[in-house]
């Protein structure tokens, strides 16, 4: 700046008409010397390289001269001085300029005596007081930095704790109007694509239950009331279902559906109804024909036909239950009630079906009678086999097209039982069909040989092949009820996308549960990349405002509450980037119904 300075002075001078140009310049710090070059030009610019901070330089011109000859040296009576003051935002500068016979022999900049920074001088003893400043302010920072209250993980406090409308009413017995003078704040909804919710303070609302109520007492005494009397009104739970159930008859209200598919009138639906009528068909001629011809091997296939029919009918209930939304009971649906009633279908084919035809396989062989004419019972057994077929193919269809849909194989679609009201028929009609042939292969031998032996083992092979039926409907149901995982190459789709997300460093502890009705629960735990939601967070401020208030900061206080607020902002941003995720996993996998994220 100094240099500037007198480059301006010499160009003042310069445009000066009475005075003479400068050829020669030259460049001296104190103590002053002299220094000469051809090029002016060259020799400013190494003289200010030179210059280290000096406190004063002199700026000289020559006379221009050939090469032997001697400047001459002008006497200090041809000499004028001149001495200028300028106050500079570093303090003040002093040129002196020297004239002789109207021609600028030398300019001097330095700075007064007084601003010099002398030991004992005023600039030391700044020096000294912005020291002390400093240290004191660090004393400060340091006693604050004691006296800074800790986390305490061990105490529990509520004071500190958000509170919704709803609960500030039903816990300390509020009105509306009460909370309209209470301070409140937006927070990010819980739920997905919901607006802001409002909270109150729970200090807030506790002390204004107890100015509301006068006492602590009074309010804890007026809530045993109240749930002295909720319990009471719960003691007649099935009234108030039966009210509950005529309420909804009256709005015409009716279960609503979790999945595109309409309950009974679904694929699954149809099936099971399809195989009720024709089973309940048969059941009643096969009741006939066993009354007709006292064949052991005829009421086991009517005891087969019957168990069939109640078996079915309970699959029905089952999905007709299963597509009934959530409630506060059960958060998660009755999705389940499908694998619940395939379960009960299996114990009891197990317990009807295969009791009672060995029990009459048995005491065919034990007390043997005489055999009547199967004319008639091979006739109904033909019909049924008929029957019984047709249901079987529509089953069969309807496993075939829901393995394709999830591209799985007819194998492991019935060996998971994906469809368990399905697979049930499946297997039942199946068990049917070859036990409609067995039954009249025993009643032919003993039509031929006379005997009552092979109609009665008949009856006994029937209840083992229930029995193998059974087994195998009620092993693959406790599969799916207790848990069972969705295919791996499914479950690897999910985490593929689950990690390509750039929030995402990490996932941990991956599971794909399936539900039931084609819903899978989808749980992992996440390591959140908190640099890049830090970036986030940081493209949505103004960093030069921010820079700016940190600038500002004396104090550690001023310096925690700073990070306490821009802290509680990024987890509330961190709260909306796991929404986007999981919308984003339901968007590509619509199978997804609940997914859970954990952050680790």
């Amino acid at each position: 700046m100094t240099i500037h300075r007198a480059a301006w002075l010499l160009l003042c001078h310069r445009s000066q008409s009475h005075l003479a140009s400068v050829g020669k310049f030259s460049l001296r710090s104190v103590p002053k010397y002299r220094c000469w070059w051809k090029d002016s030009t060259t020799a400013l610019r190494k003289e200010a390289a030179s210059y280290d901070g000096q406190r004063c330089f002199t700026l000289s011109r020559v006379a221009e001269s050939k090469k032997d000859d001697v400047a001459p040296v002008p006497t200090p009576e041809e000499q004028q001085q001149t001495t200028l003051e300028i106050a500079t935002k570093n303090g003040k500068l002093l040129v002196k300029t020297t004239l002789a016979d109207s021609k600028l022999q030398e300019i001097v900049i330095e700075k007064p005596a007084a601003d010099a920074p002398v030991p004992g001088g005023e600039s030391a003893t700044a020096q000294v007081a912005e020291a002390d400043l400093k240290e004191q302010l660090a004393e400060k920072n340091r006693q604050l930095a004691k006296k800074r209250i800790r986390v305490d993980f061990s105490r529990s406090s509520l004071e500190r704790n958000f509170i919704t409308p709803v609960r500030a009413m039903s816990d300390f017995l509020l009105k509306p109007s009460d909370l309209e003078t209470l301070p409140k704040t937006k927070r990010r909804s819980p739920y997905e694509q919901e607006p802001a919710i409002t909270v109150y303070w729970r200090k807030d609302v506790e002390a204004k239950a107890i100015d509301v109520w006068g006492t602590r007492e009074n309010l804890l005494k007026e809530c045993l009331k109240r749930e002295i009397e909720k319990k009471m009104h719960q003691q007649n739970i099935f009234t108030v279902k039966r009210r509950l159930r005529d309420y909804r008859r009256e709005i015409g209200s009716r279960t609503n559906v979790v999945d595109s598919e309409p309950g009974l009138f679904g694929k699954s639906g149809k099936v099971v109804l399809i195989a009720i009528a024709i089973n309940a068909t048969n059941c009643v001629f096969k009741f006939g024909a066993w009354l007709y011809t006292g064949s052991h091997s005829m009421f086991a296939e009517t005891i087969h036909s019957l168990a069939d029919t109640i078996n079915q009918l309970i699959l029905a209930y089952g999905i007709h239950k299963s597509t009934q939304i959530a409630d506060s009971d059960h958060p998660y649906g009755y999705s389940n009630m499908k694998y619940v009633s395939s379960l009960i279908s299996g114990v009891g084919i197990f317990c009807v079906g295969t009791g009672l035809s060995f029990y009459h396989g048995i005491m065919g062989l034990v007390d043997p009678h005489p055999i009547d004419d199967f004319f008639w019972a091979f006739f109904i057994l033909g019909g049924s086999l008929v029957s019984e077929g047709a249901t079987l193919l529509v089953a069969i269809n309807s496993c075939r097209s829901g393995a394709k849909a999830l591209g799985m194989s007819f194998r492991d679609y019935v060996v998971r039982s994906q469809d368990p009201c399905v697979n049930v028929v499946l297997t039942e009609d199946a068990a049917a069909v070859l036990s409609v042939v067995l039954a009249a292969t025993c009643m032919g031998l003993s039509t031929c040989t006379g005997s009552p032996i092979p109609d009665a083992v008949g009856s006994l092979l029937v209840g083992c092949m229930l029995g193998g039926v059974a087994s195998f409907i009620i092993y693959t149901n406790v599969a799916a009820l207790v848990g069972r995982s969705i295919r791996q190459e499914n479950l690897d789709k999910i985490n593929a996308e689950l990690e390509a997300d750039i929030m995402i460093r990490a996932i941990h502890d991956v599971k794909g549960i399936d539900m039931g009705n084609s819903l899978v629960r989808y749980k992992a735990e996440m390591d959140f990349d908190g640099r890049e939601l830090t970036r986030v967070y940081l493209d949505k401020q103004d960093l030069n405002t921010l820079l700016e208030e940190v600038r500002t900061f004396q104090t550690i206080d001023e310096l925690e509450a700073f990070l306490l607020k821009h802290g509680e902002n990024i987890v509330d941003l961190m709260g909306g980037e796991i929404d986007r995720i999981e919308m984003k996993l339901r968007k590509k996998f619509p199978e997804i119904r609940h997914c859970d994220l954990e952050i680790l």
